[in-house]
């Protein structure tokens, strides 16, 4: 059973932003809802606390539906008067050109301006809103914020303590089962002694403590590690500053069986101990022995 949800309301002008300040907050692990109808909130409050497994809800409210305006602050009140819901809003506004501009450039209709004017449209807006935004915790004006940009404010606003957003992949791979698609980096090890050739190592992989011995005590290993490491370590923050959530690094031999599995294994202890890692062996367990391990 939760005891408290903290439910963020994000609103304010259509094309400000709300798409990219719902996806930024399913990155912070937010439980994200787009525009549901205030009479199914009471029991989706209710599922929430029977779950006991939500504690962040982010709800998305703009006038695509007319009706949901009109009800808003009941549903604000009703939430206030709970002592389960701690509720923040965030409304999103840019200015009257901005959003004519943004609007012009997408060739989408503005949901008050169907059938007239879109300045028109954008003024009645505002009007319909200046009551909530007057309610709002915090308001962010997106008129010079590219995308990349908002998502850095609603991080810095609302990432707590122990909230990670950047988690790394470590997979290793065989070259002749193909380069993973969804691979940011891809490094090749197939320079390194292949264990093989070695017969008691043939139907093993690097998760044998012998196997991954024999890989890591190559003369060339040692070298080679330090300064992929070093590199990795050191390009690292800059993906994270980029607002980049999570890095697969892709490590190759011939078969997967490995060499790979070895490196991704090392490296994965390594980087898990700044970052959340997931290590995983792609091909480990495959087998085509009539391809040609040059």
């Amino acid at each position: 059973m939760v005891d408290t949800l903290n439910l963020v309301v994000i609103t304010g002008m259509s094309g400000a932003g709300k798409t990219v300040a719902m996806q930024s907050f399913e990155d912070l692990g937010y439980f994200c809802v787009d525009n549901m109808p205030p009479s199914l909130l009471p029991k989706f409050w209710e599922l929430v606390k029977e779950s006991g497994k939500v504690t962040k809800i982010a709800l998305v409210i703009d006038l695509r539906s007319r009706a949901f305006y009109d009800e808003i602050d009941e549903m604000l009140a009703n939430l206030d008067n709970t002592n389960f819901v701690t509720t923040k809003i965030l409304f999103l506004d840019a200015s009257n050109e901005e959003l004519v501009s943004r609007y012009k450039e997408t060739r989408r209709a503005h949901p008050l301006a169907m059938e007239g004017r879109l300045l028109d449209g954008i003024v009645k807006e505002r009007n319909l809103l200046a009551e909530i935004k007057n309610r709002s915790q915090l308001i962010i004006d997106t008129t010079e914020l590219t995308p990349r940009q908002l998502r850095e404010e609603i991080f810095n606003n609302f990432k707590s303590a122990e909230t990670t957003t950047f988690h790394i992949e470590v997979m290793s791979f065989g070259f002749k089962y193909g380069v993973p698609i969804d691979a940011d980096i891809v490094m090749d090890v197939r320079f390194l002694p292949n264990p093989y050739y070695v017969p008691e190592f043939k139907k093993l992989t690097g998760l044998n403590q012998a196997v991954y011995d024999y890989v890591m005590q190559q003369p060339a290993t040692e070298d080679f590690y330090e300064r992929f490491s070093s590199m990795l370590h050191f390009i690292m923050p800059g993906y994270e500053k980029e607002g980049k959530t999570s890095l697969t690094i892709a490590i190759g031999c011939t078969g997967g069986q490995h060499r790979s599995v070895a490196l991704a294994e090392r490296l994965g202890k390594d980087l898990g101990q700044h970052y959340p890692v997931d290590t995983t062996h792609r091909d480990m367990n495959k087998r085509k022995e009539t391809v040609n391990r040059s």
